[in-house]
């Protein structure tokens, strides 16, 4: 017994469960050495992105910053001018910004080099015998044309001209004489008296067409109309023409310009007016209107493509007109722009020669380099102590001489990469060439050497909101109520087929959508008018209709067979056999509404339809929108805590009202959270609205019409651009645009969220 009870009292010796004080030790500092590891490295990552998406930022900024950036310009050297012993009618520089030229008096044309003034060749005009020059006059820079005035009525056409050669493997320009309306001279006045004023213009269309305008001693306005033809064989030059005399303007005739069309003559008088002649027909030639500039006129000059006229006043103003078309169909003279004056009287205006830029010169020795079209004054500064009388500016706007009233010759270095770009001609309305109001125009590229670029980002900037409105517009409602169905109502099976069903969508390809919708969608469409329609607006109805059957004619006991939760299954085919019907009768719906074609109805009622639309890409690109705001609105919908809508039923709230009062205030950061990540998503997507729309920069919100977005538009002309150049740089300030739009968005929207977090979170 003894043994017994000692036995049972003896007590078996037992481990301990807990870790001894070394274990826990050590195992606490494997815990704060991970807790440490895992906040610097979170740290660091988010730093990282941070520190990414800023150098995404510096280096946008980096390609645009050029854009910012102003003329330069660079004084090189100093020289006489060749022929000092006679006034020289003009200079000019050649395209390798080697060798000047300049015309004078003593009827010869001087090539020098451009960097210290020696001669290189002098070549005679070969002016008749006894005669003189009296006035001279150029056409566009473009074709080198230069027509001298004599004293004797006649008129001598020359043209500059260069031939290349490489001995020794370097480039050696040889500079000659063209003489393009043969070596004798025209006639312009029959009289014989002297040209004092003189314009002249060419085209080629077949044979040479050139047009002369001159004013005479005795102050009569002739215009010449000649056509030149070359013979293949010989090379002798055959000229034939007409002389007409036109109107006489009221004032002094002080400078005359013909546009290359051949069709308008206009006449700078001492009074400070343009005249404007139709001169299309010249032998019915007629004034057609005056215009006033508000001071005397000193220079006046096309800009490429001769549509564009610079005036500069004695007073240093200047000025760009042009002509617009009214709504009668005429063409009124019209003040465009005014840059920036010089304070002192406009010398001499050289124009570049494939830009709507130019270089102005003054009494006061500055040089201006202005812009047209972005209505910029990039450069105006002194350049010489001494009057400028003639200025020139090389064909590639790198070099800029200008003679003073001394007869020295300045020649400068000129940087100016991208004139045409500026906030207001990217941001504001401008008034293009040929427009007869200021427009927004987004067009890069044409295939014309006088084109005037348009860089307008307001229509590729309300295309992105357009396009992202409509999907949003088509995926909010469906994304956002489905989500809010199949957390709250649905049961847990159904939801687990729905969920992953809806979120596998957001693998599918952009590209795809994007072809189904610009070749399958698009014509479907258009040919189904009444059917998408039917099915945008009648199917919702249809669905009220239904839940209005089920819940009040539907007898309890034939509901109650159907498990709660699995309602939503009886719609699939009433959706089905709707959508069916829809597209049935969709033609006989045309035939008897809409005369047998919708999309002719809406052209005649004066709505334009084009096929791949607003409508087109908002479904299409919401459904590539639907399952990112479906995903992130079920999650947020489905976390709100059960004690908060099981409180809200227990006092007798019924589950719509739960839903309304309870789970959408909690979930509302979440739904936001969703909203603002389909709308980023939508801002930013590509293909879809590459391939869906007609990519036509318009500015409108109409959903039967096209837009063009800033994705869209990098995608499509960044690889056709050249690296470097303005439309590569404002197809970058397009890519930071797009940048900042979505990180603003999203800064706002993370605001917003955090406040109605803090606002719901007590409940």
């Amino acid at each position: 017994m003894t043994d017994i009870t000692s036995t049972m009292t003896k007590r078996t010796p037992t481990r301990s469960l807990l870790p001894s004080a070394t274990a826990r030790q050590s195992l606490r500092k494997r815990r704060m050495f991970k807790d440490g590891a895992s906040r610097w490295g979170i740290t660091i990552a988010g730093f990282g992105v941070v520190a990414a998406l800023a150098m995404i930022f510096v280096y946008l900024f980096y390609e645009v910053a050029p854009i910012l950036k102003g003329a330069s310009v660079t004084p090189l050297s100093s020289y006489d001018i060749p022929v000092s012993d006679a006034p020289t009618e003009n200079i000019f520089i050649e395209r390798y910004e080697e060798l000047g030229v300049q015309y004078s008096l003593d009827g010869q044309a001087t090539f020098f080099e451009l960097d210290d003034g020696e001669i290189r060749a002098q070549i005679p005009l070969n002016l008749p015998e006894g005669s003189a020059i009296t006035s001279y006059a150029n056409a566009e820079f473009v074709n080198g044309y230069t027509a001298h005035g004599l004293n004797n009525g006649q008129v001598k056409v020359v043209r500059h001209a260069y031939d290349l050669s490489f001995p020794d493997g370097q480039r050696y320009i040889t500079p000659k004489l063209e003489f393009p309306m043969g070596e004798d001279a025209l006639v312009l006045d029959e009289q014989g008296q002297a040209i004092e004023l003189l314009a002249i213009e060419s085209v080629v269309r077949g044979r040479t067409g050139t047009m002369i305008a001159g004013v005479t001693a005795d102050k009569r306005l002739l215009l010449s109309s000649f056509i030149s033809r070359e013979n293949l064989m010989t090379g002798a030059v055959t000229v034939t023409s007409n002389t007409y005399e036109l109107p006489s303007i009221p004032g002094e005739p002080v400078k005359l310009l013909l546009d290359k069309t051949l069709r308008s003559l206009f006449v700078a008088d001492s009074a400070g007016k343009i005249h404007y002649y139709d001169v299309s027909q010249p032998q019915n030639a007629r004034l057609v209107a005056s215009e006033d500039v508000g001071n005397p006129i000193t220079a006046m000059e096309f800009l490429v493509g001769t549509v564009s006229l610079v005036v500069g006043t004695e007073s240093g103003e200047l000025s760009q007109w042009f002509l617009v078309r009214d709504e009668d169909n005429n063409y009124n003279l019209t003040r465009i722009r005014d840059f920036d004056g010089h304070g002192a009287a406009i010398t001499a205006i050289a124009p570049e020669y494939n830009r709507k830029g130019f270089v102005v010169a003054d009494a006061a020795g500055q040089i201006g380099v202005h812009y047209g079209t972005s209505s910029r004054t990039l450069y105006l500064d002194t350049f010489t102590e001494q009057p400028i009388a003639k200025v020139a500016l090389s064909p590639f706007n790198g070099r800029i001489a200008a003679l003073d009233t001394t007869g020295q010759v300045h020649v400068a270095e000129l940087w100016n990469e991208h004139p045409q770009l500026s906030f207001a001609a990217m941001w504001n309305k401008v008034w293009y060439e040929g427009r007869a109001d200021p427009e927004y125009i987004w067009q890069s590229s044409s295939a014309s050497d006088e084109f005037e670029s348009k860089f307008s980002l307001i229509p590729l900037s309300v295309g992105t909101l357009k396009a992202a409105f409509y999907a949003m517009l088509f995926a909010m409602p469906l994304a956002i109520a489905g989500a809010i169905y199949t957390a709250y109502f649905m049961t847990p099976k159904l939801r687990g087929l729905v969920k992953p069903s809806i979120e596998i969508m957001e693998a599918l390809p952009t590209v795809i959508l994007g072809f189904l919708a610009g070749l399958w969608l698009a014509p479907f469409t258009e040919d189904h008018l009444p059917a998408i329609f039917s099915i945008l607006f009648l199917l919702p109805v249809l669905m009220l209709c239904f839940a209005f059957v089920w819940c009040r004619l539907i007898p309890e006991g034939l509901r109650k067979r159907v498990p709660e939760g699995w309602e939503a299954v009886l719609l699939v085919p009433l959706i089905i056999g709707f959508v069916w019907l829809s597209v049935a009768v969709s033609p006989s719906v045309e035939v008897w509404l809409f005369n047998g074609s919708a999309r002719q109805w809406m052209t005649d009622v004066g709505i334009n339809y084009e096929q791949r639309n607003a409508l087109i890409v908002g479904i299409a690109m919401g459904f590539a929108v639907i399952p990112t705001i479906f995903s992130i609105a079920e999650d947020a919908v489905f976390t709100v805590p059960r004690h908060l809508t099981q409180g809200s039923l227990a006092l007798g709230a019924t589950r719509w009202q739960t839903v309304v009062g309870v789970v959408l205030p909690t979930a509302s950061p979440g739904i936001f959270s969703a909203v603002m990540m389909g709308f980023g998503r939508a801002v930013g997507e590509t293909m879809i609205v590459l391939m869906a729309t007609g990519n036509t920069p318009v500015i409108n919100f109409n959903i039967f019409e096209g837009m063009r977005t800033l994705s869209a538009n990098i995608a499509v002309e960044l690889p056709e651009t050249a690296v470097g150049s303005s439309h590569f740089r404002v197809l970058f300030l397009a890519a930071l645009v797009l940048l900042a739009l979505t990180f603003v968005v999203n800064t706002i929207a993370e605001i917003v969220r955090q406040r109605l977090r803090t606002r719901y979170s007590n409940l």
